[in-house]
């Protein structure tokens, strides 16, 4: 491999580096969000449980538990994608690695020759 071609796939990889590092920031805000609807929901859920007037119940339910539910479930999947999309990106580092990697083998053996 020629230099302008490794050098390519270097920037190629601080270029995809970046992305990944902007879908972990991400992936951590979405985390902790998550980990708020999931106490929202769950106190809200014991409330409910010790609470004996239906019409309370019913209010509560629609005011806080069926919203944070939504919410919750709609994180959920948005960690999903964003698992899904750091594992895509990292295959792409990995593979450039890879070639980077041969070329330097490659290299070692003809200087030993």
């Amino acid at each position: 491999m020629d230099s302008y071609a490794e050098k390519a796939l270097q920037e190629w990889k601080v270029e995809i580096n970046a992305m990944l590092e902007g879908i972990d920031q991400e992936y951590e805000e979405t985390r902790s969000e998550l980990q708020v609807y999931n106490y929202k929901y769950n106190i809200t859920k014991q409330v409910v449980q010790s609470t004996t007037n239906e019409e309370m119940i019913r209010n509560i339910r629609e005011q806080y538990q069926k919203p944070f539910e939504k919410r919750f479930n709609e994180l959920k999947e948005l960690i999903k994608g964003l698992e899904e999309k750091k594992k895509v990106y990292q295959m792409f580092i990995d593979r450039i690695d890879r070639v980077l990697e041969k070329r330097e083998d490659t290299f070692k053996i003809s200087l030993s020759e």
